[in-house]
C-alpha cells in the first residue's frame, strides 16, 4: 500500500474522530434555561395565556395564582395495579395518571446483569399524563389515582388485542383513558374521551405528557450518553435535542407535529397522535449522571384524542412498521450515507434468517463485500504496481529538473499520460468504498441487531470491545491486534512508490494509530475489517496477477 493509500485511511479516521467537535461548533447546545421547572414551560405559557381574559374581569392578580396553582380535582380512588403480559414484555400498569407504568421489562433483551431490559424506574414513573388550563384558568393535572373500569389484576395479551379503561371526574364531568395492548407489538394504544370538557378547556388544547425519558440499559455508560436524545417530527422535519452534563433546556414547537420521541441508544419512547398535534414541547435536566428528558403534544381536544405509545427497542423493522418516520430518529449516518447503511442492516437481518449466528454472518457478509468490491480493488493494486514500474523513470526526471519545479511536474504529468497510468489509481477505488466504510461503521457501533449476539469463545458480544482480560484494569482486546496485523501483512504485500525506510515507517505509523482508532470499536466492527484484510491478502497473493508489465497494463486501460 503506497503513501498516498495509507494518508486516505488516515484522512478517513481523521474525519471520523473529528466530526463530533465539527457538529458542536456549527450546531452548539442550546443554552440551559434557568427556571426552576422547565419540565412545565410549555403549561406556564398556557397559563399566561387565560390571565388577561381573567384580569378583565377584576379579578386581582393573586387569586390567579391561586387558580393557577390550584388542581381542578383529587380522586378517592385508591391505588391499583394490573400485571400486563405479552409475548414481547411484562408490564405493571397502575391506575396513577389514568393508567402508567410502574414497571416494563422486554422480555427478549438482556440488561448487564443479565436480568431483562426495565424500561421505567424511578425517574419515569409519571407519563401518560394529561394536563390542560380551564377557561377559568384552573390548572388541570390529572396525576391521581383513577377508578379502573374492571379491578382485573391480570392481563394476558396472546392472539387478540385487550383493553383497559379508567376513570375520573373534573370540573364535574366524567374523563376516560382507554389503553389497548395488541399480541406481538411494542406499540400500546391509548385514547383520551374528553367529550364532555373538551369546551371547556382554554384554547381548546391539552398536553399529553410522558416524563422522564428512559434510564440506562447498559455497560458503558459513556458510549451510551452519546447516544441520549430527544426529538420531534414535525412537516417532514426532525428537530434533535442533546443534553450535556450538569445542563437544562426546554424548547416549544408551534405547528403541526407528527410525533415527540427519547431514546437512548438502543431503545425509545414515542408519542404518536393519530391526527397531527397542533404543538410540541421538548425539556431536560441532568439528574444521577444522566439526561432526563420530558416530551410532550399539545393536542385539540376535538382530534381524535387518540395516540400510539411505542415502547421497546430502535430496530429498524419494528419502527418502519409505524409509518411515521420514526426510523429517523436512528443512528445511520449522515444522509448519503443512510440510505447504505440500511441496506447493510437489511442483508445482515436477511442473512440472520437463515444463520443463527451473527459472527458466521458478519464472515459471508465479509465475502460477499470483497466480491463486490473485487474489480475495484484489483484495479487500485495493478495500478500501484504500474506506479512502482515507473518509478526509474520519475527518478531520472526529478535528477533531470531538479532545480525546475515547474518542468519536473509537466514532464511527470507528460509521462503519466504516455504511459497510461493514473497516479489516483491507487487511491480512488479505495476513496470510491469510504461510503461503505462509513455506513458499515454506523451499523455495528449503533444498530441493536448486534447488541448481546455472541460468536465463539470470549467473544459474546458483538457490539462491544472483545475484552478476553483485563490487566491493572486495562481491558486486552484481542481483535484490534489481529485486526492491525492482518492490515501490516496486507501493507508489506502492496507495492509502493515510497522508499523502503519511509514505507516501513509509514506501515508502523499507520498501524499503531488504527489499533488507538479500533481498541475500543465493538467486535463485530473488528471481525469484519479483519476477515476483509485477510480476504485482501489472498486476493493479493493468488488471484490478482503479480508480474503484469506496465504495457499490458496501458493496453488493458486504453480497451
Amino acid at each position: 500500500m503506497d503513501r498516498k493509500t495509507l494518508l486516505a485511511f488516515f484522512l478517513i479516521a481523521l474525519v471520523l474522530i473529528l466530526m463530533p467537535y465539527y457538529m458542536k461548533l456549527v450546531a452548539p447546545q442550546p443554552q440551559p434555561n434557568l427556571q426552576s421547572d422547565s419540565t412545565d414551560v410549555a403549561f406556564e405559557q398556557q397559563i399566561e395565556s387565560v390571565k388577561a381574559p381573567i384580569e378583565s374581569k377584576g379579578i386581582e392578580p393573586a387569586t390567579i395564582r391561586n387558580y393557577t396553582n390550584s388542581i381542578a380535582t383529587k380522586s378517592n380512588y385508591s391505588a391499583h395495579i394490573i400485571d400486563i403480559e405479552t409475548e414481547l414484555y411484562s408490564a405493571q400498569l397502575s391506575n396513577k395518571n389514568g393508567g402508567s407504568f410502574v414497571s416494563f421489562i422486554l422480555k427478549n433483551y438482556r440488561a448487564t446483569d443479565t436480568t431483562s431490559v426495565q424500561l421505567v424506574d424511578n425517574f419515569n414513573k409519571n407519563h401518560l399524563l394529561f394536563k390542560a388550563i380551564s377557561i377559568d384558568g384552573i390548572s388541570l393535572i390529572l396525576d391521581d389515582p383513577w377508578e379502573p373500569a374492571t379491578k382485573v389484576s391480570t392481563i394476558e395479551v396472546t392472539d387478540v388485542s385487550k383493553s383497559i379503561s379508567f376513570t375520573t371526574k373534573v370540573l364535574g364531568q366524567s374523563i376516560t383513558k382507554t389503553l389497548t395492548f395488541n399480541p406481538s407489538s411494542y406499540q400500546i394504544n391509548v385514547h383520551l374521551d374528553l367529550t364532555k370538557i373538551s369546551d371547556q378547556l382554554s384554547q381548546g388544547t391539552y398536553d399529553f405528557v410522558w416524563n422522564g425519558g428512559l434510564p440506562s440499559t447498559e455497560k458503558n455508560k459513556k458510549d451510551e450518553l452519546s447516544y441520549y436524545k430527544a426529538y420531534v417530527y414535525q412537516g417532514d422535519e426532525l428537530s434533535s435535542e442533546k443534553l450535556g452534563k450538569d445542563k437544562s433546556f426546554s424548547e416549544n414547537y408551534r405547528g403541526l407535529t407528527n410525533w415527540v420521541a427519547m431514546r437512548n441508544k438502543y431503545f425509545i419512547t414515542a408519542l404518536i397522535p393519530d391526527d397531527k398535534a397542533v404543538g410540541a414541547s421538548l425539556s431536560g435536566t441532568y439528574k444521577t449522571e444522566l439526561p432526563h428528558f420530558d416530551i410532550a403534544v399539545k393536542q385539540h381536544a376535538n382530534s381524535s384524542n387518540s395516540f400510539t405509545l411505542y415502547l421497546g427497542p430502535l430496530k429498524l423493522d419494528e419502527v418502519s412498521a409505524l409509518n411515521v418516520g420514526l426510523e429517523k430518529s436512528m443512528s445511520l449516518g449522515w444522509s448519503l450515507i443512510r440510505p447504505i447503511s440500511r441496506g447493510v442492516l437489511a442483508a445482515l437481518v436477511f442473512l440472520h434468517k437463515s444463520i443463527p449466528n451473527y459472527g458466521v454472518v458478519l464472515i459471508i457478509f465479509s465475502i460477499l463485500v470483497k466480491v463486490l468490491v473485487y474489480p475495484l480493488t484489483k484495479k487500485s493494486y495493478q495500478s500501484m504496481r504500474a506506479m512502482g514500474s515507473l518509478q526509474p523513470k520519475l527518478q531520472a526526471l526529478k535528477t533531470k529538473y531538479a532545480k525546475d519545479p515547474q518542468k519536473l511536474n509537466k514532464a511527470t504529468m507528460a509521462l503519466y499520460k504516455e504511459e497510461g497510468v493514473n497516479p489516483m489509481g491507487g487511491c480512488l477505488p479505495i476513496l470510491i468504498q469510504a461510503p461503505l466504510l462509513f455506513a458499515l461503521f454506523q451499523v455495528f457501533r449503533s444498530t441493536i441487531e448486534l447488541r448481546g449476539e455472541p460468536f465463539v469463545l470470549w467473544i459474546n458480544d458483538l457490539s462491544a470491545p472483545d475484552t478476553l482480560l483485563e490487566i491493572g484494569g486495562f481491558p486486552i482486546n484481542v481483535l484490534p491486534l489481529l485486526m492491525a496485523a492482518s492490515m501490516f501483512i496486507q501493507q508489506k504485500m502492496m507495492p509502493t512508490a515510497a522508499g523502503p525506510g519511509q514505507n516501513k515507517s509509514m506501515m508502523y505509523f499507520m498501524n499503531i494509530f488504527m489499533i488507538f482508532i479500533f481498541y475500543r470499536l465493538p467486535s463485530g466492527l473488528n471481525l469484519y475489517y479483519t476477515l476483509f484484510n485477510v480476504l485482501t491478502i489472498l486476493q493479493q497473493k493468488y488471484i490478482t496477477p503479480h508480474d503484469q508489465p506496465v504495457a499490458q497494463a496501458v493496453d488493458s486501460k486504453k480497451k
